[in-house]
């Protein structure tokens, strides 16, 4: 930000002028001309929220909405986790806002997924881990899945089958071999992640690995992983050799 450009903005803090309509702001700090003039890297993270808002409330600008929103919730980290109840806490967030917001956070995290499409062979967990680890690593609740493999362990889909608790997930085989022998998978891959940020298998997650390697066993189906996701991090059972049959 250029001196000029900065003494406006201390100067339009301490008298208020925050809470003025962006259109009378100076061009060089309205946030879409500046994003326009400049690039998105020379946005603060309000400024690019501000963008989203398109408008704020009749006693502040889009960008002082944002900043309460941000400070609210904890900055970017905390908005991406929170429900739409929860975004329109704030005063001149409505549901047609806070629906683009997630929609936008949304959309970062699939980009950060590398591709895991249908088709393509898993080499291994740190694909799935790079995959899974953007769109599960910020929520607040266990979420279990399944991923469904043909006889050359290509991806077929993959299927969310329970969301949970913070920290109880309840899974029953059927539910994961039920959607398998449906779909006619040769093999599955499962996954959850743990909130706690901890990927160490919890006894609960121990015990649900041999159900279910034994259930695929049974089937013809064989659980080729299953992998726990944490903070930054993850634990797969079969890199470990914890998978038994």
């Amino acid at each position: 930000m250029k001196v000029r450009e900065r003494t406006w903005l201390i100067h339009a803090i301490k008298v208020g002028k925050m809470k003025m309509g962006i259109q009378y702001w100076p061009k060089s700090e309205r946030p879409r001309e500046r994003l326009l003039e400049s690039g998105p890297m020379a946005l603060s993270d309000a400024q690019l929220l501000a963008i989203l808002l398109r408008v704020g409330r009749q006693d502040s600008s889009a960008v002082q909405v944002a900043l309460e929103l941000l400070q609210e919730l904890d900055g970017l980290q905390g908005l991406s986790n929170r429900s739409l109840e929860e975004l329109c806490v704030i005063p001149g967030i409505g549901p047609a806002k806070a629906a683009q917001i997630m929609a936008a956070v949304e959309l970062g995290k699939r980009t950060l997924a590398a591709p895991l499409t249908t088709g393509v062979k898993v080499g291994g967990s740190q694909d799935l881990f790079r995959h899974y680890y953007p769109l599960m690593r910020d929520l607040r609740h266990e979420i279990f899945k399944v991923v469904l493999l043909d006889a050359k362990h290509r991806v077929m889909r993959d299927l969310t089958i329970s969301e949970g608790s913070l920290t109880v997930n309840i899974v029953h085989p059927r539910e994961v071999f039920n959607l398998a022998v449906r779909e006619s998978a040769a093999a599955v891959i499962v996954l959850h992640n743990h909130p706690s940020g901890n990927p160490e298998p919890s006894p609960e997650d121990r015990v649900l690995t041999e159900r279910l390697v034994a259930a695929g066993d049974i089937l013809g189906i064989r659980v080729l992983d299953h992998v726990v996701i944490g903070d930054g991090t993850y634990v797969s059972f079969a890199d470990q050799g914890l998978l038994s049959s």
